[in-house]
């Protein structure tokens, strides 16, 4: 089906650069050309009132939204409601993300997504499978009975062909060769997290193909002058992508200024770490039968242990302009052109530019969220 789109009164970004307004033409959810804005033969115009359109925000890891926590409800029907509550707020492609499932939890999770993929539920990108091969000495809200050793049926179920991208977050320190040869063979992408691991151990995880760094600073060892641990080894290394979450809780400003000055902007990837709160109005939820209390931004335990974040993809990019001092460009390079390009699709996803899915998303002009385009559809 072929349609076209067109902004006005407002910047849109295109392939990197701002320009204003556009016209898009569209074939099959894809933006096959660029122009300047025009109502000729336009099926809609949208007038940005002075805000901004770029590409759609990529979240990798979205534990939950609209008072769904994936653990809970690892079906199409809970990915379709978590996708959507995120739609309206901005993020346009979705990773579901199970907290230390058991392996039937991880099966339904894995079936789940491939019949939401199948079925066309807007914005679901894969699945991002964090645990249950973590650390306990660095779990934080991950429950330690099902914290259990990388086994070969969790291997094989993780290896099946699956129709979006299977992300998963291990302890480095439980993982060999051989498994990481197996899962990188099938397509699965390595991220490293909730570890304690030394330096050495997380280098030869990179080097065996870890590709990503999941939470940076968070739940994994810390940067010290005589043992520069996991967080020393990824900000050595210039190449995998580290997840930063930006919300003003997890990591201190200052500290975050410190590591995107040593390595390429392009190989940080934010990420929201949301729970069910994000597009609910709901404050508090349970997460393993545990109370979790939303208020002043965080999420908590009883015992005040961080259980992932009210935070949205949107609200990340304006705290890493406000808080950290990012360029605007850059915060949105690193919620939409980088997680495309550490997930694999580039080529896809990620900018504004003929050939890509027409996944855009409208920001006001203080950065809030207006509205958003799956494949050239309005969603949310």
């Amino acid at each position: 089906m072929s349609n076209r789109l067109t902004f006005v009164n407002g910047q849109v970004l295109v392939a990197g650069q701002w320009q204003d307004g556009a016209r898009l033409d569209l074939a099959e959810g894809r933006i096959v050309a660029i122009a300047p804005a025009s109502e000729d033969a336009t099926d809609e115009v949208v007038d940005l009132g002075g805000g901004r359109l770029v590409p759609g925000l990529i979240d990798i890891q979205v534990n939950g939204g609209g008072g769904v926590l994936f653990n809970d409800d690892p079906t199409p029907e809970g990915i379709a409601a978590m996708a959507a509550a995120h739609a309206g707020r901005g993020t346009t492609g979705i990773l579901p993300t199970l907290i230390s499932g058991s392996v039937a939890m991880i099966a339904a999770g894995l079936d789940a997504v491939d019949a939401a993929i199948e079925a066309g539920v807007p914005g679901c990108l894969g699945i991002h499978v964090e645990g249950p091969v973590l650390n306990r000495e660095r779990k934080g809200i991950h429950a330690e009975d099902r914290l259990v050793p990388l086994g070969d049926d969790l291997i094989e179920l993780l290896c099946r062909p699956r129709k979006g991208r299977v992300l998963f977050t291990i302890a480095p320190e439980y993982l060999d060769d051989a498994q990481a040869q197996a899962l990188k063979a099938a397509g699965v992408i390595l991220s490293m997290g909730h570890s304690n691991a030394d330096y050495d151990t997380a280098r030869e995880a990179f080097a065996r193909g870890v590709t990503g760094v999941t939470h940076l600073f968070n739940a994994m060892s810390a940067l010290h002058h005589r043992a520069p641990g996991m967080v020393g080894a990824a900000l050595e290394n210039q190449e995998a992508w580290c997840g930063i979450i930006v919300d003003g809780h997890h990591v201190h400003p200052a500290a975050l200024r410190v590591a995107l000055a040593t390595r390429p902007l392009d190989r940080f990837v934010l990420v929201s770490d949301a729970m069910p709160c994000v597009g609910s109005p709901s404050d508090h939820f349970l997460l393993d039968g545990r109370r979790i209390t939303v208020a002043g931004g965080r999420c908590v335990d009883d015992a005040g242990t961080l259980a992932g974040a009210s935070l949205d993809l949107a609200c990340a990019v304006r705290n890493s302009v406000e808080m950290v001092g990012l360029p605007l460009e850059a915060a949105l390079a690193m919620a939409s052109a980088s997680p495309a390009a550490f997930l694999g699709m580039a080529g896809d996803r990620g900018t504004i530019a003929p050939g890509h899915f027409a996944d855009l998303t409208w920001l006001d002009a203080d950065g809030e969220p207006r509205g958003a385009w799956i494949a050239g559809q309005r969603a949310g």
